[in-house]
């Protein structure tokens, strides 16, 4: 899986950091990132249910094809 956020729509709310603070954090201003190495999820079983907790819809997760 490869996960986006679009940090033109990221409001900082910071769900996708609560619900799975293994794969996501918040910058120095309050935005939602990755954490270093966490672009593919790092097989955390959270990483959806964090996509989904996202009130503006700011993270993309794509799963691979083929």
């Amino acid at each position: 899986m490869h996960i986006e956020i679009d940090q033109d729509v990221c409001i900082g709310a910071g769900q996708c950091a609560l619900t799975a603070p293994n794969v996501f954090t918040q910058d120095d201003d309050g935005f939602s990132t990755l954490l270093p190495g966490k672009e593919d999820g790092g097989g955390d079983p959270l990483v959806k249910e964090a996509a989904r907790a996202c009130p503006v819809h700011a993270i993309t997760i794509k799963e691979p094809t083929g």
